[in-house]
């Protein structure tokens, strides 16, 4: 060791003070020595010490009325009781109150060398102790950083993904075919969504989840008003589980729920009809099952899709980022399609 060990030896009898410290320094330890408690605890707060001994028998307290007092002090050095009593309860009551260790005071003095022994240990155990503290703090502080910087990534990312939605949008509107201007108007939509994922994650504690009911309520906001804009007006309902789910999963869900309610928009109630589409995320164990359904004309998932078939096409896509496929209900009336995600 650089630096020798410093230890307060707390006894109120001064003879057996210098054997102890003359016993420690052939050890390399500094030994400062106490008569009571209330001098040890005043020399504890005014300097630095790597282990406090402690003796059990002083003449107004007992080192069991001292130790609690040590231990209850910022950055507080291990206690080694040090006790003449036979009665092994003692030193159990010193082990609970916060000793690292004991040593039984012998008559013949065999004590010191034990109590170096202890000491040594002692402090190695601390200074492991602290090294370790240490380097989980320093993980901690890193990791602090990575998520702040990735919150920061994630910020400009939602940022220049709402600006490609803007100038998609700009495109649109410039676009004279009605098939083209729709084709845009969907990217759109589907460029927003995944804005929503990345802006949900700079907003989130924690980077690596989504909380599903949450984002769900501003993608159904975001969506509404897109489809609102082209002269489309559904009602969405919407009944999410507080259920987190990692992000890369998020970012299928919310395209699945997308392509989904902007088919729902598009082909559910044809001639003019509003009606509900309604969005469910309920958890049943260690899934999560989604389901976007709706009263309109009704589709099985079968046949051919109206429409381009991209969109469907897209659904399956994301269903298989996530290892599962979509299922459609065999219903009388309106669509229902349900996914089920391991958790």
């Amino acid at each position: 060791m650089t630096e020798p060990v410093r230890v307060l030896y707390i006894d109120d009898d001064p003879g057996l003070g210098r054997l102890v410290a003359r016993t420690l320094a052939g050890r390399g330890c500094e030994v400062v020595h106490a008569n009571d408690g209330e001098a040890g605890l005043a020399r504890i707060a005014s300097e630095r010490f790597d282990v406090v001994a402690l003796d059990h028998h002083m003449p107004q307290e007992t080192g069991l009325d001292i130790l609690p007092r040590i231990r209850a002090l910022a950055d507080a050095p291990p206690v080694i009781y040090v006790t003449g009593s036979e009665d092994s309860r003692v030193a159990v009551a010193a082990l609970k109150a916060g000793a690292v260790d004991y040593v039984w005071k012998d008559l013949q003095g065999h004590f010191r060398e034990l109590l170096a022994e202890a000491v040594a240990t002692a402090v190695l155990q601390d200074r492991t102790r602290r090294e370790k503290e240490r380097a989980e703090a320093e993980v901690r502080e890193a990791r602090d950083r990575a998520e702040l910087l990735l919150r920061e990534v994630n910020h400009r990312v939602a940022n220049s993904l709402a600006l490609v939605a803007a100038l998609v949008r700009m495109q649109a509107n410039t676009v004279t075919d009605a098939s083209a201007r729709a084709a845009l108007e969907e990217t759109q939509t589907r460029i927003t969504a995944i804005a929503g994922i990345h802006r949900r994650l700079y907003t989130s504690d924690d980077v690596r989840v989504v909380a599903v009911d949450a984002y769900l309520a501003t993608l159904v906001e975001d969506l509404d008003g897109a489809m609102n804009a082209t002269g489309q007006r559904h009602r969405i309902l919407l009944d999410a589980a507080p259920v987190e789910v990692a992000t890369d999963k998020a970012v299928s869900l919310g395209v699945i729920v997308t392509e989904l309610v902007t088919n729902a928009y598009k082909y559910a109630y044809p001639d003019g009809a509003t009606g509900e589409i309604r969005i469910t995320a309920r958890r049943d164990g260690d899934t999560l099952r989604l389901t976007v359904a709706d009263d309109g004309v009704g589709w099985q998932g079968v046949g051919t899709p109206r429409g381009t078939g991209l969109g469907s096409r897209i659904v399956r896509a994301m269903a298989s980022n996530l290892r599962a496929q979509i299922a459609y209900a065999q219903a009388e009336k309106g669509t229902a399609a349900s996914i089920d995600i391991a958790l």
